[in-house]
């Protein structure tokens, strides 16, 4: 149960930095799609 893997290796890239990166670019374009498609339902109801 002991874990056999060397303790001299390097940490790999984290993925949530590469996400994180692109988040202020990801956020408003789903914001705004979001906002776009409840405004369509609301209108198509109406």
């Amino acid at each position: 149960m002991s874990n056999h893997t060397p303790h001299n290796e390097t940490p790999s890239e984290d993925p949530v930095e590469d996400i994180v990166s692109a988040m202020p670019i990801v956020l408003p374009l789903a914001g705004a799609v979001l906002m776009f498609l409840l405004a369509f339902i609301a209108i198509s109801m109406a």
